[in-house]
């Protein structure tokens, strides 16, 4: 594997990962953000597949929070990536798991269509906390309004039962229970726990290169030899 695909999840966008992206493709990795935001579970797990359609061979695919929802339905990924993400089983959805912590639902605001936005005081300390004042101000910035029903939709396709796949647990998460994390990643191949917050692509982007990086040699033997070269 030599592309990774990254997708975000609900609020978020595209250039909350600008700065992996950016370090992923100077070391020479094909990388690929879709655009989320399409107003269904369905809708966007399409935009995911396309992408990954789009690649000539499997890449590695990196779902998070509700993005995991999403890398759940699609087919031909290389190996998945659970980013403190739901990974929902048949007939299940993000919602139905336990969904948004209370300190996330405080920071929902509700609108009369039923669209929902994040207040931006408080999503500086629920999706960025330890994140340096004018880093978060800038992630905050690039939030959306999320289409209502998003987080109820259920994945028609589940790969990690096909595909082998990593859970990145987020001990410090404020957004999504540490703890319902650690029994969604029991669903997974591999799991490993960071000591972050909800977004650490934002805040420790190291980390989440240095992963892809470390699954891009392991699972490619053509890769792995030329590291050792």
């Amino acid at each position: 594997m030599t592309a990774v695909v990254l997708v975000h999840g609900l609020y978020h966008c595209p250039e909350h990962f600008a700065v992996v992206a950016e370090r992923l493709r100077t070391a020479g990795t094909e990388v690929v953000v879709p655009e989320l935001h399409r107003g269904s579970l369905p809708a966007d797990t399409a935009a995911v597949q396309a992408a990954i359609d789009s690649l000539g061979e499997p890449p590695v695919v990196l779902g998070h929070s509700y993005g995991g929802s999403v890398i759940t339905g699609v087919r031909g990924a290389g190996h998945l990536v659970y980013l403190a993400a739901f990974v929902p089983d048949a007939g299940e959805s993000a919602a139905s798991l336990g969904g948004a912590s209370p300190q996330l639902q405080d920071a929902i605001s509700r609108k009369p269509n039923g669209s929902t936005s994040l207040y931006p005081d408080r999503a500086v300390d629920t999706l960025y906390s330890g994140c340096p004042g004018p880093l978060a101000a800038w992630a905050v910035g690039l939030l959306r309004p999320q289409a209502p029903g998003c987080g109820r939709g259920v994945p028609e396709h589940h790969s990690w039962k096909r595909t082998p796949s990593t859970y990145v647990v987020c001990a410090q998460d404020r957004a999504i229970d540490p703890d319902l994390q650690r029994k969604m990643a029991s669903r997974c191949t591999n799991v490993c726990e960071w000591q972050t917050g909800h977004s650490p692509f934002v805040g420790q982007p190291d980390l989440v290169v240095e992963l892809l990086q470390e699954l891009l040699v392991t699972t490619n033997p053509r890769r792995r030899d030329e590291e050792v070269r």
